[in-house]
C-alpha cells in the first residue's frame, strides 16, 4: 500500500487532520450508515429504498424513513443497489447518500439566490456564478471514508472517488473493505469475518489488515431470503395466515389466537389513488422484520432441525417441548408460535429444509453457510486456517437472529473437530448491525491513518485510477 514521505507533515486542510472531521460511509442493501470518525455509532442510518412520486413527465424522489412509508397516490418504491450487494443505479445513489450526510451531520448545500423566491430582481455575473458552484459542494471541509464489498470491481471503485471529489468536493478521500473494516472493529487484524446482510451472506478472509480475496465467497441465503421463507410459511400454513400491511389496516378488535381477524381496512378510491405493489411489498417486509426480530429463532444444534436428538427423538419433536413465542399481525390476527418458528432460518444451514415455489427456487447446497466457511477456507493457506478459525468475526443484522452464534458453533466444530473455534460475537446490536461503519471511525480517526488518505490534488493529477492503485 503505497503511502505518502512520512518525513513531511500532512496539512490539515488535505489530508484531515485533528481539526476536521472526518465523515465515514458505509452504504448497504437495507440501510446506508454515515457519521463522523471518532464517534460509537453512526448518527445517520438511512434506509437504501427511496420513493417514487409521478409528476407529469417528471418523477419525484423521496428519501429518509419519513417520506417512504407514507402512502401516496401512485408511489413506488426502488433501491440503487442491486442483490450482490454493489451499486446499479449511480445517480440515485449519490443523491441518496448526500441525504444520507446532509440531513444528519453536515448543512445541505446552498440553492441557487435566484431560485429562492426571496431574491426576485437579483442578477448574478458569470464569474459569480462560477463562486456560487465551488460553494454548492457539500463536503468541501470533510474528507470522505467509504467502504465497499469485497468482490466490487474495478469501475465501481473509480464511481466512487469520482463522486467524492467532482460532486461533493471532498478534500480527501480512502476507500476500504468493510471485511477488514468489521474486523478492525472487533480489534483484530486476522480474522474469518462472517457477515449477514438484508441480500448477502458474504466470508471474508482477512490476513494482517488485507482481505484475501481467493477466499472470499457470498451467497443470497440472507435477511431477505429468510423474510421470503416467512412469507412462504405464511401463504402454505392451513389456514392461510392473512398478511395486510400497517397502512391498510383503519381500526382492530381484539381476537382469540388464531381466530380471524376483526379489522377495518382502508381502501383507495378512485385505484390509481393507491400506492405501487412496490410500496406494498415493502410495508410487508416491515412486518416480516418485526416477525424476525422477535419470533424467528435458529436451531440451536447439535444437529440439524430435521435430524434426531441423541434420544432418538427427531430434533422437531424436541422443539415443541420448548415455549412457544406469541405474535400479533398488523390486522389483530394473532397466534403461538411453537417449532415452526426454527423453520424459516433452517435454510441458512441445510438447503432441503428450506421452502421453495416458483418464485423462490429451492436453494443449492453450496449455497448454504457450512458450504460458503469451507469454500471459502479452501482457498487460503493451510497454515493460516486455524489462526482464521480461532478469530471467527460474526457481524450483520441478520446475524441477531436468536441462537444463531449457538448454532455457527455446533457446525464449526461439526467441520473442524481439531483446530480450536473461537467466535466473536458482540452482544450489542449496534456493534453487530454496524461493525464495518465502526472500523471505519476507528480507522479514520487514528493520528498514523492520515497520511494515507488520497488528497483532492493526487486525484487532479492521476484521475481515478488512483483508487486501485492505494486501496489494496
Amino acid at each position: 500500500m503505497a503511502a505518502q514521505n512520512s518525513s513531511i507533515a500532512p496539512s490539515n486542510v488535505e489530508y484531515g487532520g485533528d481539526e476536521i472531521s472526518a465523515l465515514v460511509l458505509d452504504p448497504g442493501y437495507s440501510t446506508v450508515r454515515a457519521g463522523f470518525a471518532g464517534e460509537d455509532v453512526p448518527k445517520s442510518v438511512t434506509p437504501s429504498y427511496y420513493g417514487i412520486l409521478p409528476s407529469g413527465k417528471d418523477r419525484k424522489y423521496l428519501f429518509g424513513d419519513n417520506s417512504i412509508h407514507n402512502p401516496l397516490p401512485g408511489i413506488s418504491v426502488g433501491n440503487p443497489m442491486s442483490k450482490d450487494g454493489t451499486v446499479e443505479d449511480w445517480d440515485t445513489a449519490t443523491n441518496l447518500w448526500e441525504y444520507a450526510i446532509t440531513s444528519r451531520l453536515t448543512n445541505a448545500k446552498p440553492g441557487n439566490p435566484m431560485s429562492n423566491g426571496l431574491n426576485p430582481d437579483m442578477k448574478i455575473e458569470g464569474g459569480d456564478t462560477e463562486m456560487l458552484e465551488d460553494q454548492e459542494k457539500p463536503l468541501e471541509e470533510n474528507p470522505l471514508l467509504m467502504t465497499e464489498t469485497g468482490w466490487n470491481f474495478g469501475k465501481g471503485r473509480e464511481k466512487g472517488i469520482e463522486i467524492a471529489m467532482e460532486s461533493w468536493g471532498c478534500p480527501a478521500y480512502w476507500l476500504s473493505r468493510n471485511g477488514v473494516l468489521a474486523a478492525f472493529a472487533a480489534g483484530k487484524p486476522s480474522a474469518l469475518v462472517i457477515d449477514l446482510g438484508a441480500s448477502n451472506i458474504s466470508i471474508t478472509p482477512v490476513h494482517d489488515g488485507l482481505i484475501l480475496k481467493k477466499g472470499v465467497v457470498r451467497s443470497p441465503l440472507a435477511g431477505n431470503f429468510i423474510s421470503n421463507q416467512v412469507r412462504l410459511q405464511f401463504s402454505t400454513s392451513q389456514p392461510p395466515i392473512p398478511l395486510t400491511p400497517h397502512y391498510l389496516v383503519r381500526s382492530k378488535s381484539p381476537v382469540d389466537a388464531g381466530s380471524p381477524p376483526v379489522a377495518t381496512y382502508i381502501t383507495f378510491d378512485p385505484p390509481s389513488a393507491a400506492p405501487h405493489d412496490s410500496f406494498r411489498r415493502l410495508q410487508e417486509e416491515r412486518v416480516f422484520t418485526e416477525f424476525k426480530e422477535s419470533v424467528v429463532q435458529v436451531w440451536p444444534g447439535p444437529g440439524r432441525l430435521a435430524g434426531h436428538s441423541q434420544h432418538g427423538a427427531t430434533n422437531e419433536e424436541v422443539a415443541k417441548a420448548h415455549p412457544g413465542r406469541p405474535f400479533e399481525l398488523p390486522n389483530g390476527w394473532n397466534n403461538m408460535f411453537g417449532p415452526e418458528r426454527y423453520r424459516p432460518a433452517e435454510g441458512l444451514f441445510d438447503a432441503k429444509s428450506a421452502l421453495s415455489d416458483a418464485a423462490n427456487p429451492a436453494p443449492q447446497a453450496s449455497q448454504t453457510l457450512p458450504q460458503l466457511i469451507q469454500s471459502s477456507l479452501s482457498q487460503v493457506d493451510v497454515d493460516i486456517r486455524p489462526h482464521l478459525l480461532s478469530n471467527v468475526v460474526v457481524t450483520g443484522g441478520t446475524s441477531m437472529l436468536h441462537g444463531f452464534t449457538d448454532r455457527l458453533n455446533h457446525e464449526l466444530m461439526t467441520l473442524y473437530p481439531g483446530p480450536r473455534v473461537r467466535i466473536s460475537a458482540p452482544g450489542n446490536m449496534y456493534e453487530r448491525r454496524f461493525a464495518s461503519w465502526i472500523g471505519g471511525s476507528i480507522l479514520a480517526s487514528l493520528g498514523t491513518f492520515h497520511q494515507m488518505w488520497i488528497s483532492k490534488k493526487e486525484y487532479e493529477e492521476h484521475g481515478v485510477g488512483i483508487v486501485e492503485k492505494r486501496c489494496k
